[in-house]
């Protein structure tokens, strides 16, 4: 029903040619899944290729990419392996991607993501719009089990609609973005050496420095695989921490403010170990709370110090200033 109803759409629809890049670091449990989504994508197969970007692997990355490449090919489906053994970024491993690319459009999502059937067709559509340079799609959770699969869900972590909305200006996750390459031409490709924030610097960049537009495809859904345990959630929370110096460096304003200091911090924790955790315990036992509910604020807590951690240990090198050029 969903062929039907795209190949109906597609008689009808913009169909430039696209190019999805993937960049993947020790990626063997998740590129099968990731692969099988894209396989299934309903944009026409003679108009989109993927590239898959091995960005130093140490694991079967390299060979998964090259047999699935070799059975997709069987389907009349482009998938393509390249490589960035230089330098250990995503963004780097982006760039190659994007110069390997023969797409009016290029789009992004990462390994660990699951994007459904029709993310390509309606990523791509907003492009229908001239004037439009940057398009950001939906990122949703992957149903998970575990008590932090379930945190990051609840409060909607890598949520597209707060970053949509920044204050300072919009932006996307390199999880679901598109961008023109014309565009890329304009402003230049990701900042390479940059270990993490580069997808908010290239939307910034590209509204700054050019008059194309930013725009949101609500419709262009992907999935995304959570972290699964405290250490895996914290180390993520303090990328994000090191990415909100980076971008203070790079713009000259502190573009993601944390209005917590320590007096609040412990504020927050005596309020839960006082009020909180007795009340929600109570609640439990009578079936009116989950555990998700009793430590859902120590989780917040613990996630907040490794923010303003990753803060306080960044400093952004000088190379990191580096954009790279199609």
């Amino acid at each position: 029903m969903i062929n039907n109803q795209t190949d109906s759409l597609n008689n009808q629809a913009f169909l430039p040619k696209v190019s999805v890049v993937v960049p993947v670091y020790n990626g063997e449990a998740d590129l099968p899944d990731l692969i099988n989504c894209l396989c299934v994508q309903t944009y026409p197969r003679d108009r989109v290729e993927y590239i898959l970007v091995d960005n130093g692997s140490s694991d079967r990355t390299a060979e998964i990419i090259k047999q699935k490449s070799e059975d997709a090919q069987q389907q009349g489906i482009t998938i393509r392996y390249q490589s960035e053994n230089k330098i250990q970024s995503s963004y780097a491993a982006r760039n190659a991607g994007i110069r390997a690319s023969n797409g009016e459009i290029i789009a992004f999502t990462d390994a660990d993501c699951r994007p459904q059937p029709d993310w390509l067709y309606f990523i791509v559509q907003a492009f229908a719009d001239p004037t439009v340079g940057v398009v950001a799609g939906a990122i949703s959770a992957l149903p998970g089990q575990t008590l932090l699969e379930k945190y990051a869900a609840n409060r909607k972590i890598l949520c597209h609609e707060g970053a949509a909305s920044h204050p300072f200006l919009p932006y996307a996750a390199g999880a679901n973005l598109a961008i023109r390459r014309q565009t890329l031409q304009k402003v230049g490709l990701f900042r390479p050496y940059l270990t993490t924030g580069g997808d908010a610097d290239i939307c910034w960049r590209i509204q700054q420095q050019s008059s194309w537009r930013f725009c949101c495809a609500d419709k262009a859904i992907v999935q995304h695989r959570h972290r699964v345990n405290l250490r895996e959630i914290t180390n993520q929370f303090h990328r994000y921490g090191r990415s909100h110096q980076y971008l203070k460096e790079l713009y000259g304003t502190d573009v993601f403010q944390n209005i917590w200091n320590v007096k609040d911090y412990f504020y927050h924790w005596l309020r839960w170990l006082l009020k909180e955790l007795p009340l929600t315990a109570v609640k439990m036992i009578v079936g009116k709370a989950t555990l998700l509910d009793l430590l859902i604020t120590p989780i917040d807590l613990l996630i907040i110090q490794a923010e303003a951690t990753g803060r306080r240990e960044a400093k952004l090198s000088e190379k990191a200033w580096q954009v790279e050029w199609l």
